[in-house]
């Protein structure tokens, strides 16, 4: 079921853009990591695509406080 996942949500809201929307990791698989590696590999796609990235999550929103890399900060949506 969905209950041992960890998953990243996102919605396509325009033609270019993505609103990454909520991520959520399992109880049991809290504190390794995981959502930071769902948080990299979505905004490491936002760039590969060249999208442009509403943060919905607030979990991304703080990723991207606490690693401001220029490729992720010129691809969010202002």
């Amino acid at each position: 079921g969905c209950h041992d996942k960890a998953v990243l949500l996102y919605e396509y809201v325009g033609k270019r853009i993505v609103d990454l929307q909520h991520t959520e990791v399992p109880d049991a698989y809290r504190g390794r990591g995981i959502a930071k590696h769902l948080a990299k590999a979505a905004l490491d796609f936002v760039v590969e695509e060249d999208l442009k990235a509403h943060l919905t999550c607030w979990y991304i929103q703080k990723y991207v406080k606490e690693n401001p890399l220029p490729q992720y900060l010129e691809h969010l949506q202002p």
